[in-house]
C-alpha cells in the first residue's frame, strides 16, 4: 500500500489522503484549503487522477475535509463517498452553502473587473449541480459495522467525539500474505463536549495518521470555560455592548446554544437575546435535532423531556434580517459564521462592532494562521474589512475549552489507548505544533513518528 498525503500535512486545512494498492485507490477526506491564498491552491490540480479513485471515505463534514467533493466529482470522481448518515446530511447542507459562495464570488469579482475595463470572467470553483452529483454518491454506513471493499480491504467507523457523526476510520488491508490496518484518527474530540459522545478509541493498528491541531496546548477545563463566557457575557451587556461569537455553522453554533440555554436555565446569565445569523446553522440544528441517536446521555435525555427553551432564540435567514442586526447597539449576542472570520455574515458584524469598548468578540474555536480571526486574537489594533481600516477596540477573549477538538493530553490519550506500537504520522496541524507533538509522542511512547510534508509518500 502507498500512503500520499495530498493535503492536511503541516497545515491545519485541505485535508486529503491518498490510498493505492496495486489497482485500488482510496482517498480519506478531501477538504478546501482556508487562509492565505486559499482559492489559488483550492484550484491547484490534484495529484491524483479523479476518475481512478474507486472510493473516498469522508470522516466529518466539516468544509476542510468535505469542501472539494464537488470539484472532485466535476473533474471525473464517480465512486462512493463512505460515511456517516449525520456526516451525509450536514455534507449535503455545507456543500450547498459553499457552493452558492463559489457562485456569489465569481460573479462580484467578473462585476468588478468589469467595473475597472478588465475583460475577466472568473468562475466558481464548483457549483450546485456539481454539489447535487457529489451528494448521490453518499452511501451511508453506521457506527462500528464492519463493510468491505472489493476482496481485500475492510472499514469501520468509531466515533470521534468531534461533531455529530465525526468518525475515525479503520481500515484494514491485505496486499502481501499478512492483513495490515491502518487508522485515520479524523479530528478527535474532547471528553465531556456538549450533545456528542466522547470519542471512541481504538486499539490496534499497525500505522495511525492522526490530528494534531491543539497538539502543543492544553484547553482549560469546560467549567472554567464556562465560568469565562458567563463573565465575558455579563460584563459585555452591563456595559452596554453587544457580544460577537465567531462560530462554525456545524457543531459549535449547537454546541454554544445548548450551553448558553442551559445557563439561562440555571439562573447563571439573565434571559439572552440570541441572534443565530447564518441560514446553514439553522439548518444544521435542524439536522442534529433529526439525529438524537448521536447524542450522548445527558443531552438526550434533555431532549426528551422537552426541557423549555430558555434562551430568547432568533434565526436570521434573509440579507435583509441580518442587516437589521447593525441597528442593534446593546444587549445582543451575536452567533455567526464563519468561524475564522474569513467569510459569511460576521464580518459585518465586526466591521460595525469591533470599533465600539463597550462590546466584545469571544472566539471559541482555533484560528488558522492567515485569517481574519487569527489577526484579531493576535491582538491587532486595527484589521481591513470590506476594504475599510477598523480598529480593534472592543475587548477579545478566546475560550478554549468550547474546542472541539482534544488537546495534547486529550490526543495523548487517544493515542495511549493503543495496544500495539503503530508506526504514527502526525497531520492536521500548523508544522511546528505537529513537530512539538511528534516530540511528545516518541517522548512518551516510543513510536516510530512522522510529520510528513504535503506530497510525501510512505509504503505502508
Amino acid at each position: 500500500m502507498r500512503l500520499t498525503f495530498a493535503g492536511g500535512a503541516r497545515m491545519v486545512t485541505g485535508t486529503c489522503f491518498h490510498l493505492r494498492s496495486g489497482e485500488v485507490q482510496l482517498l480519506v477526506d478531501c477538504g478546501m484549503q482556508q487562509g492565505d491564498h486559499a482559492d489559488e491552491l483550492n484550484r491547484v490540480a490534484f495529484p491524483f487522477a479523479p476518475q481512478e479513485i474507486d472510493a473516498l471515505f469522508l470522516t466529518h463534514a466539516h468544509i476542510d475535509h468535505a469542501g472539494l467533493l464537488p470539484r472532485l466529482v466535476k473533474e471525473g470522481f464517480s465512486g462512493p463517498i463512505i460515511t456517516t448518515a449525520a456526516t451525509a446530511d450536514l455534507a449535503e447542507i455545507m456543500l450547498y452553502d459553499s457552493a452558492h459562495i463559489q457562485v456569489s464570488d465569481a460573479e462580484w469579482f467578473s462585476k468588478k473587473a468589469l467595473t475597472a475595463g478588465a475583460a475577466i470572467t472568473f468562475t466558481p470553483l464548483y457549483t450546485p449541480d456539481d454539489v447535487a452529483r457529489a451528494v448521490g454518491l453518499f452511501q451511508r454506513t453506521t457506527y462500528g459495522k464492519i463493510e468491505r471493499i472489493g476482496k481485500n480491504v475492510r472499514y469501520r467507523f468509531l466515533d470521534a467525539g468531534h461533531i455529530l457523526g465525526s468518525g475515525t476510520l479503520e481500515l484494514w488491508y491485505q496486499d502481501s500474505p499478512v492483513e495490515r490496518k491502518i487508522v485515520f484518527s479524523g479530528d478527535i474530540g474532547k471528553k465531556g463536549s456538549p450533545i456528542v459522545r466522547d470519542p471512541q478509541p481504538t486499539e490496534e493498528a499497525d500505522y495511525v495518521v492522526m490530528e494534531s491541531t491543539y497538539g502543543n496546548r492544553l484547553h482549560k477545563n469546560m467549567e472554567e470555560s464556562i465560568d469565562e463566557l458567563v463573565e465575558a457575557i455579563t460584563t459585555t451587556l452591563h456595559r452596554g455592548g453587544n457580544v460577537l461569537i465567531p462560530s462554525f455553522a456545524v457543531g459549535r453554533t449547537q454546541d454554544l446554544l445548548y450551553t448558553l440555554n442551559r445557563l439561562v436555565g440555571e439562573g447563571r446569565l439573565k434571559r439572552l437575546d440570541v441572534y443565530v445569523d447564518s441560514p446553514l446553522a439553522a439548518e444544521a440544528t435542524r439536522v442534529y435535532l433529526a439525529h438524537p441517536d448521536y447524542f450522548d446521555e445527558e443531552s438526550l435525555q434533555q431532549l426528551q423531556r422537552g426541557a423549555d427553551r430558555a434562551l430568547s432564540l432568533h434565526f436570521t435567514t434573509t440579507v435583509e434580517e441580518s442587516m437589521k442586526l447593525n441597528s442593534l447597539r446593546s444587549g445582543a449576542v451575536i452567533i455567526a459564521g464563519s468561524g475564522m472570520c474569513d467569510g459569511g455574515r460576521i464580518r459585518h458584524h465586526l466591521k460595525h462592532n469591533l470599533g465600539r469598548p463597550e462590546c466584545s468578540v469571544i472566539f471559541v474555536g482555533f484560528q488558522a494562521r492567515g485569517t481574519l480571526g487569527r489577526e484579531i486574537v493576535e491582538g491587532a489594533r486595527s484589521v481591513r474589512i470590506f476594504g475599510e481600516d477598523i480598529a480593534v477596540r472592543a475587548r477579545i477573549h478566546t475560550i478554549g475549552g468550547f474546542s472541539a477538538h482534544a488537546d495534547r493530553q486529550g490526543l495523548l490519550e487517544w493515542l495511549g489507548a493503543f495496544a500495539t506500537s503503530p508506526e504514527v504520522f502526525i497531520v492536521h496541524g500548523e508544522e511546528e505544533v505537529s513537530l512539538d507533538f511528534k516530540a511528545a509522542v516518541e517522548e512518551r511512547f516510543g513510536f516510530v513518528t512522522h510529520v510528513p510534508y504535503k506530497g510525501q509518500s510512505f509504503t505502508i
